[in-house]
């Protein structure tokens, strides 16, 4: 049977267990448990200083309301880093790479934006949807053409996550398949090709962190606007 380059992206199963629920919960048994003592050992420190710097990044331009959100952004910010480095490694599987499972971590958490938004400050939420100082016959353009934009964030939020990954683990796989069938023939343009492996491979380690810091960086951005 024809193997093809998107194959990689089926959620295959394993003794009956779907490899992508154990994608999905590998991630919390990597990282330890911060204990009550006074010290803990390195790993520990440095984990929980890097979640407080990126934590405190995040929930600074937002207002004190905001703030509640800190845990759980935080925890999906790791969660998504996690996810889309273990991905790179052989033999793994992306559930990120998966535009159902993105759209399911962006449309709850876009939807409670805009509730918390309505709920708490009707009047400016719905301000969004009209600029101040439009003209009087342009308004019902701007209110629709405003009130598309606003329904298409969540799925810009999950067709970003996904479209990146994807196409990052497919360029690597091209690549790597060239190299395999230029070694035998011309192994200095393999060498080359290799070589641009490499650094595609340290680029999309690079990708796999921006892109899980650009999801959550939007949905504090969207945060922003309702609170």
């Amino acid at each position: 049977m024809t193997m093809s380059f998107f194959d990689q992206f089926a959620s295959q199963s394993f003794l009956g267990i779907p490899l992508i629920a154990i994608a999905m919960a590998l991630p919390w048994v990597l990282y330890p448990s911060p204990s009550s003592r006074w010290i803990n050992n390195r790993l520990i420190t440095i984990q929980g200083w890097l979640i407080n710097r990126f934590t405190n990044q995040l929930m600074l331009p937002l207002n004190v309301g905001g703030h509640k959100w800190a845990l759980l952004l935080a925890s999906l910010m790791v969660f998504l880093i996690t996810i889309n480095m273990l991905g790179l490694l052989p033999y793994t599987f992306t559930p990120t790479t998966q535009l159902s499972l993105n759209m399911g971590f962006a449309v709850p958490l876009w939807l409670a934006t805009v509730i918390i938004g309505m709920r708490n400050q009707p009047t400016i939420a719905l301000g969004h949807l009209l600029p101040e100082g439009t003209p009087t016959p342009l308004i019902p353009m701007l209110i629709i053409i405003e009130t598309i934009s606003l329904l298409v964030r969540p799925l810009a939020l999950g067709v970003r996550l996904t479209a990146n990954l994807t196409a990052g683990h497919l360029l690597i796989q091209l690549i790597t398949t060239a190299v395999f069938v230029l070694l035998p023939t011309m192994p200095t343009v393999a060498i080359l090709t290799a070589i641009v492996l490499f650094l595609l491979t340290l680029l999309e380690v690079a990708v796999a962190m921006i892109q899980a810091y650009v999801f959550v960086l939007l949905l504090s951005l969207y945060l922003q606007e309702n609170v």
